[in-house]
């Protein structure tokens, strides 16, 4: 952006006065506006002062500020096209922009999956060929901006950001779900693409939903009281936070989180005196304890009696997963250390030296530090142990209370740190709520209301993995939130395309096809579409690979309804079933063509009678229909497809699409 100065002799005050015009950061060079539009341009200025907007394409418009010094413009756009600049100017000034572009701007929201860089997580979560992939994005017609992760109790008007032209410098941080979607349309449309990334992993779909909308959902009004009735101690709350020191880190690259020193020396030390720390029993989530919602740093420390025939051998120090990242001393001895994101899942087996090992009293200190959704050691207790190098017959649990500290609490993408000398943490201001990524409203508040005055063509989400456990209640949220970003963008038929989530394990209490439900049903929502995903999911990895198949699955649903492309959107959608000699027809949107079952598709088939017993269906394809049955079930009234955590499709539509999960009764699982 280039501040112009008006001609003429101007006092040093009157050149000041020129930076009156304040811009949300949203513009910047090398945006992307809405073709063929009107987009709103707004900022603040002196109040009553005249603000006159202009695009190099040929158009202009222009606003009073009024008595808070809000303005804002409707700006005429052409077809696609650029560069272009973008002036707004005063009596005094001119902000230029430079390198603008006319093309379809999207925005692309959700929780980790929509997260997940190009780059991925490495070790764990990977994107499929990402080094080509990445190598390969050279893309000057496609601008990336990413909103900065951002929590508030209320509606903010500006977030940090800036605009990026597409490179393999600038995509590898870039999220994959975003990037391929875009990189479809600009392949296919041959327009310039602006894709507005905001996301925050392990994050439920409220966190993304106004105040006002949620106000509607009787399940949600008791908890935005609390919100509401809790301002002004959020408000004392964060002046605390804020007169602590931050930790300087950088926002980006695997090692931003190694060169991070969180009085390592003293905690890990043996002989450093924690007679103020408190006592947490491990394994367990943050969430789960006091703490709530909090995401920082905390300090664990546990004396553990070895006995005297392991003096000086080397011990195995099995601590099982930790959310999100470790550091593990032994006798303030760093043993091993997990410091990069994506590994959260992964089991933590260090080997102790035995040069470090003495008999009786040995200190086992651990440094987690989260950054979003659940935080801590929490694994089976089992996996919890201490033994002899591979002997763990004689293993000693580790399992139990841990003397423990949180020393630096991640707010709004900075650390602040705590005094460990008084324990400070536990004497801070107390907050009924606690506000952070999950807290309903907040990631609304703070990375989508700054945005919502933008013209876009329309919404990406991939988002549902943090709801798994309330899918009835999503039944409402989700729809209501797609609604509610209509509403607020002030597009009314706004298309809004999504992910189903994935085949994934999430344990024995977790149903997730009941999610996978509530967003089948979803549908129902006019302008919607659903990318479907069982085929190309991980049942061990919550953060499947295969990122492009999901962006083009995504692309594909805009370029059908949106720009024309004869195609078929989705594949095959459950609508309907009849019986028929003992028999049960399935009948299904998006068939036209036929329906294809591919390896032992049966076992993804279910079938009960009135008993609701099911069984293992015999299943025919018969054209755009399919035929279930078995002997034992001679009156069926129910059939399930796929209706678990983890199965993968088999059945697949002419466009090699594959079916979303589905059953044809509501019964309680």
């Amino acid at each position: 952006m280039k501040i112009i100065l008006q001609t003429g002799l101007l006092s040093l005050l009157v050149a000041l006065e020129a930076f009156a015009i304040e811009m949300p950061a949203i513009f910047s060079d090398q945006m992307v506006l809405q073709r063929n539009a009107e987009v709103t341009v707004w900022g603040k200025a002196e109040p009553g002062e005249i603000i006159t907007v202009t695009g190099s394409w040929g158009s202009e418009a222009s606003a009073q500020a009024d008595e808070n010094g809000d303005w804002s413009v409707q700006l005429k756009t052409t077809d696609t096209g650029g560069p272009y600049s973008l002036e707004v100017a005063n009596k005094v000034t001119t902000l230029a922009f430079e390198d603008v572009l006319l093309g379809e701007v999207w925005l692309c929201s959700g929780q980790s999956n929509m997260e997940m860089p190009m780059q991925g997580w490495p070790p764990n979560d990977l994107i499929q060929n990402s080094k080509e992939e990445i190598s390969a994005a050279d893309y000057p017609d496609i601008r990336l901006y990413t909103v900065e992760r951002t929590i508030s109790a209320q509606e903010l008007t500006d977030t940090d950001g800036t605009w990026k032209v597409c490179t393999p410098e600038s995509v590898a941080e870039f999220s994959a779900t975003a990037y391929f979607f875009g990189r479809n349309l600009h392949t296919e449309l041959g327009v310039p693409i602006g894709l507005i990334h905001a996301s925050w992993g392990g994050t439920p779909v409220e966190a993304w939903t106004s105040t006002e909308a949620l106000r509607t959902v009787d399940e949600m009004r008791e908890t935005l009281e609390k919100i509401e009735s809790s301002r002004d101690d959020v408000l004392k709350y964060n002046r605390w936070l804020a007169s602590h020191e931050t930790v300087q880190f950088k926002s980006s690259g695997e090692d931003r989180f190694t060169s991070l020193e969180f009085n390592d020396a003293q905690c890990a030390n043996p002989g450093y005196d924690d007679e103020n720390w408190r006592s947490m029993a491990q394994p367990t989530l943050w969430e789960e304890t006091g703490m709530g919602q909090w995401d920082g740093v905390v300090w664990y420390r546990k004396n553990i009696s070895v006995p005297p025939e392991w003096a000086g051998q080397p011990l195995t120090l099995e601590l099982g997963p930790i959310d999100d990242m470790d550091a593990t001393y032994f006798n303030g001895n760093l043993v091993g250390r997990n410091e990069v994101e994506g590994v959260w899942q992964k089991d933590r087996m260090y080997t102790v030296p035995g040069d470090l090992v003495k008999s009786g009293e040995n200190l086992i200190a651990v440094r987690v530090i989260d950054t979003g959704g659940g935080g801590g050691i929490y694994g089976d207790p089992k996996e919890m142990q201490l033994y002899p190098g591979d002997e763990k017959g004689e293993a000693l649990s580790l399992a139990g209370d841990w003397k423990y500290l949180p020393i630096a609490e991640l707010h709004n993408g900075e650390y602040y740190r705590f005094g460990i000398e008084t324990a400070e943490f536990f004497e801070r201001p107390e907050v009924p709520i606690t506000v952070g990524a999950s807290t309903p409203s907040c990631l609304y508040n703070g990375m989508i209301a700054p945005i919502t005055p933008l013209t876009i063509r329309g919404v990406i989400w991939y988002q549902g993995e943090a709801n798994t456990g309330r899918p009835e209640q999503y039944k409402t949220l989700f729809p209501t939130m797609i609604r509610d970003w209509r509403d607020q963008f002030g597009q009314e038929n706004m298309p809004f395309y999504y992910v189903q989530i994935a085949p994934y394990d999430y344990g024995p209490e977790t149903a997730s096809q009941r999610l996978r439900e509530a967003q089948f049903e979803t549908l129902s929502v006019p302008y919607t579409g659903m990318a479907v995903t069982l085929d190309i999911g991980n049942p061990d990895n919550i953060h499947p690979a295969n990122k492009q198949d999901v962006g083009k699955r995504l692309a594909r649903w805009a370029l059908v309804n949106e720009y024309g492309k004869d195609a078929i959107p989705s594949g095959p959608l459950y609508t309907s079933m009849e019986k028929i000699d003992g028999k049960v027809i399935l009948h299904f949107d998006y068939a036209d063509g036929g329906l294809k079952i591919t390896g032992d598709g049966s076992a993804n088939f279910r079938i009960a009678g009135n008993d609701r017993t099911f069984y293992p269906a015999n299943v025919k394809v018969r054209k755009s229909t399919i035929v279930v049955s078995h002997p034992e079930v001679p009156n069926p009234v129910a059939v399930r497809y796929a209706w678990d955590d983890t199965s993968a499709a088999s059945l697949f539509n002419k466009a090699g699409l594959p079916a979303s999960s589905f059953r044809t009764d509501d019964w309680e699982d």
